[in-house]
């Protein structure tokens, strides 16, 4: 780990250092404090994507959620 790595903390919604909150509770690490504190909107820019991609599409039959014929799992 180095003093260039950066991490956008979900508590507290400000960008840290590695001193920061424990890694469970924040996005990173990321290579400088801007790109950190763009994680919020990076992770709904992905978000969108994969809601559009046709490839992660879970609507479909075969989708795993047990309804593709109508009738759930047993």
């Amino acid at each position: 780990m180095s003093d260039s790595e950066y991490w956008f903390c979900l508590t507290h919604h400000t960008v840290e250092g590695a001193d920061g909150c424990r890694n469970q509770d924040r996005l990173g690490p990321y290579s400088s404090a801007d790109e950190a504190a763009r994680a919020l909107d990076k992770v709904q820019e992905r978000n969108q994507e994969w809601d559009n991609d046709p490839a992660w599409n879970d609507d479909g039959p075969g989708s795993g959620d047990g309804l593709a014929d109508g009738t759930p799992d047993s």
